[in-house]
């Protein structure tokens, strides 16, 4: 089956089965690897990516639901990370390892695009469907809140 869906601003087209999880089109036939595989589970946030401007699992998308939708990983948030969430990361120093941030930084910017001052309550609850295995949840909170503040 052939899909045609958008992804980071272009128009592609990718002949695969239509059951193939998106993160591994993504990945292995489109080698944009900023999208990690986590779980393969959606229990720990590191495929998160964005499908017609709101988060989702790549991992439990299959190919077929983009058809025709729009699709932006982390590589196509900002060319040049100036986006507020990407600044405000690096100001608070967030990454240690940084395996999950991609998906961290792509669910922090869906919560942002939807509520641009959350309350310290909503993010942690928007956040809480990633695990990071450093622990560094109380800067990630901070970025958040940096971000929300345009603070960057």
């Amino acid at each position: 089956m052939t899909v045609t869906f958008r992804i980071n601003g272009a128009e592609t087209q990718v002949s695969e089965s239509p059951d193939t999880p998106l993160l591994w089109i993504i990945r292995e036939h489109l080698k944009l690897t900023g999208t990690k595989f986590g779980c393969g589970a959606g229990q720990c946030g590191a495929c998160m990516v964005h499908i017609d401007g709101s988060r989702a699992f790549s991992c439990l998308t299959p190919l077929a639901y983009v058809a025709g939708k729009t699709v932006t990983t982390i590589e196509g948030l900002s060319r040049d990370s100036t986006h507020p969430v990407q600044k405000a990361w690096l100001a608070e120093s967030v990454p240690q390892c940084g395996y999950c941030q991609s998906g961290q930084i792509m669910s922090a910017a869906d919560l942002l695009a939807q509520t641009p001052k959350p309350s310290r309550e909503a993010i942690i609850e928007h956040m809480s469907v990633h695990i990071c295995r450093c622990g560094t949840y109380p800067r990630i909170l901070r970025a958040i809140e940096r971000a929300s503040q345009g603070d960057e």
